[in-house]
């Protein structure tokens, strides 16, 4: 049985692997014609573009492995986070703060899958 760190290390790795495929990809339309503030800054800066990658293949990867009665929590609380996100409208350190705390809550949302019961 793998332990959980050796899921956890296979994870980060999974994580980094889709994210460096992805560069540069943001997880929405970057020539979309009517972009959010938000948006238009992530699509114009690369950490804030490599952040929204990294958050959006981590939020995918956990979405594949919660119990599906779980999954319905994880996508309001990814709701209620990008309404949180838009709120900083242009500002980037507002932004980057906004994914490094998604970032965190998805990661302890993992560590919860591990526990016992």
């Amino acid at each position: 049985m793998m332990t959980a760190r050796a899921m956890m290390m296979g994870f980060g790795f999974a994580i980094s692997i889709f994210a460096s495929d992805m560069a540069q990809a943001a997880s929405f339309d970057c020539d979309a014609k009517e972009l959010k503030p938000d948006e238009k800054a992530i699509c114009d800066n690369r950490a804030l573009n490599d952040a929204d990658v990294k958050m959006v293949t981590t939020f995918e990867l956990l979405s594949g492995l919660l119990a599906m009665g779980s999954r319905g929590t994880l996508q309001d609380e990814q709701t209620a986070w990008l309404k949180k996100r838009q709120e900083c409208a242009a500002d980037a350190a507002c932004i980057k703060a906004a994914y490094e705390e998604r970032l965190k809550q998805l990661g302890e949302t993992y560590k919860n899958i591990n526990r016992p019961l």
